[in-house]
């Protein structure tokens, strides 16, 4: 006979005390660490499933109790077990009453005629798995929730075959201006300037439908306030309460496309600015060279301080062309950084 290889908490809640000693020893020659906790009607039942919660690994349900019995007890006992799995084992044959009661969450259904070891170990082997995927589905989605929604970067699921929003993050609903209700009956073209909808269409519609949709790159779209920002959207395929979906993140490139245009000009104009000095800066320089020369050449006083004369002022030509170029270059940094206040532009000056 095939065992469980790991310690087990089974709660069963039945009144006939042949039923329980039946189930008590196919677990006791199933199970080498058994805790086994009983119940022989409702009250007792719902008194423990309160006080201890979802401690147990599986709960073993007779439906025939005597204070309550059929689909009241079910729905009583699934909701006080928070997720535990509910095996009902039941003398009942209805095939629609069991059909209802695995509607109800109710992990599997059982004829008590029919029980047996090894139906009883692969119920309860079933149901724990189940339940450890269905716990691990759920931490997955949470988890992809708090990413989705706590993500500083807009973001949005967009339905595939409608374009319909189907969930939008708080970022993208402050980037964009609209509430989640006004997303909800919204789709993609309701944030896109007219001219872009064909693009959108056919980005939307591939001729293979195994084609995968490929929603990527920058992208014209408009706030509520009416202003128009280029984005750059990422996205993935994902299944969505299941629906096949995208899932999109869309970063504004308005301030850097403006920053990286501003760092355009400037380079632009600081070329012309170096063509220009340099032949400002060229004929003081080449005068000082020459007047060295002829310095060091010169034994007459006088013309000494005639060349050390002219010398003095090929210097401050020299010294000022600087300072123009300097100053021209302080002027052209400043307009990138409009924040800057004027008293911070002075002292920037002086410093230079």
């Amino acid at each position: 006979m095939k065992t469980i290889k790991r310690k087990l908490s089974v709660f069963i809640i039945e009144d006939n005390p042949g039923d329980f000693a039946l189930v008590e020893e196919f677990l006791l020659d199933m199970v080498p660490e058994l805790k086994l906790v009983h119940a022989t009607n409702c009250k007792e039942a719902t008194d423990v499933l309160s006080a201890v919660g979802n401690t147990f690994d599986v709960v073993l349900l007779d439906l025939s109790l005597p204070d309550k019995t059929g689909i009241p007890l079910i729905k009583e006992v699934v909701e006080l077990s928070m997720g535990m799995p509910v095996i009902v084992l039941t003398g009942y044959t209805d095939l629609v009453f069991g059909i209802n009661s695995l509607a109800l969450g109710v992990s599997d259904y059982i004829l008590k005629e029919e029980l047996n070891p090894a139906l009883l170990l692969k119920s309860i082997l079933y149901a724990i798995e189940r339940k450890k995927v269905i716990t691990d589905l759920e931490i997955s989605e949470r988890e992809y929730s708090e990413l989705f929604h706590l993500s500083p970067q807009p973001m949005y699921v967009l339905d595939i075959n409608s374009q319909q929003f189907l969930d939008v993050n708080d970022a993208a609903l402050s980037f964009y201006g609209y509430s989640l209700d006004d997303f909800l009956q919204m789709n993609i073209k309701n944030i896109s300037p007219e001219h872009e909808w064909q693009r959108l269409d056919d980005l939307f519609a591939p001729v293979d439908p195994e084609e995968q949709v490929v929603y990527k790159g920058n992208f014209i779209q408009q706030m509520r306030s009416g202003k128009i920002c280029k984005v750059d959207i990422q996205s993935n395929v994902i299944e969505y309460k299941g629906r096949k979906a995208l899932v999109a993140l869309a970063i504004d490139m308005t301030e850097r496309l403006n920053y990286i245009k501003a760092i355009e000009r400037q380079n632009k104009k600081l070329r012309e600015i170096s063509w220009v000095q340099s032949h400002v800066v060229r004929a003081p320089l080449a005068r000082i060279m020459g007047l060295v020369q002829l310095f060091k050449e010169s034994n007459d006083c006088e013309e000494r301080d005639r060349m050390l004369e002219f010398l003095t002022i090929s210097t401050n030509e020299l010294d000022q062309a600087i300072k123009n170029i300097t100053q021209i270059t302080v002027d052209k940094e400043d307009k990138l950084k409009p924040n800057r206040s004027k008293s911070q532009r002075r002292t920037l000056v002086k410093v230079s």
